[in-house]
């Protein structure tokens, strides 16, 4: 009898000795319950306030300056008139009914179309993925600014103002510009984000050889 009172509180202290190691044992990465480890942490990619803002905001900007500088051509220069500026650049007003650059002329419908569809899903990208890189609100309110304002010209006038002319290309407008740069800033911090993204799981992957 004595001994089996003897080993009770051994039994006993043993036991809160262990329940308060196991409660211990949570490590970096686990879930709640400090046993299950969690791969990869995941966060929220869509857009905030603050980046619809600055999109709506680039995009205002961009569809402004295209809109005023074709307004001042179209004043102050007739139709395939020329004003030689340096070199190869001259400011030379003609029209275009196709896309960037003189590409799909004649064929007014579906390049409202194809814009249309490109703004709409541009819009939908953006809402799923806009805090994947700070730049993609410039990037892609660039490219959304010059497709509107060069959409809004189709719908009104059957045509866009192109006015920048280098003579080895064709002639285009700001709104082509914005396009072009805001493509490449957005494939390059989309390329970004995707090795930021891969750079833990190789880290992971060295750690494990």
């Amino acid at each position: 009898m004595g001994d089996a009172l003897h080993r009770l509180p051994a039994r006993a202290g043993t036991s809160l000795t262990e329940r308060a190691s196991r409660a211990a044992d949570v490590r970096v990465g686990s879930t709640t319950d400090g046993l299950t480890p969690i791969s990869a942490a995941v966060r929220p990619f869509g857009a905030t306030f603050a980046q619809w803002l600055s999109l709506i905001a680039v995009a205002l900007a961009a569809l402004g300056a295209d809109q005023l500088t074709k307004a001042i051509v179209t004043n102050r220069l007739d139709l395939n008139d020329e004003v030689h500026v340096v070199g190869p650049f001259s400011i030379h007003h003609v029209t275009n009914s196709g896309i960037a650059f003189g590409l799909f002329a004649s064929a007014t419908p579906i390049v409202i179309l194809l814009t249309a569809v490109a703004v709409t899903w541009m819009l939908y990208f953006f809402a799923r993925s806009g805090s994947r890189h700070p730049v993609l609100p410039v990037a892609l309110g660039l490219v959304i600014g010059g497709s509107l304002s060069n959409l809004i010209d189709r719908v009104r006038l059957g045509h866009v103002t192109d006015f920048l002319d280098l003579k080895y290309w064709p002639a285009f407008n700001l709104a082509d510009s914005f396009i072009v740069v805001g493509v490449a800033a957005l494939l390059l911090a989309l390329v970004a984000a995707d090795r930021s993204a891969a750079r833990p799981q190789r880290v992971r992957e060295a750690t494990r050889s």
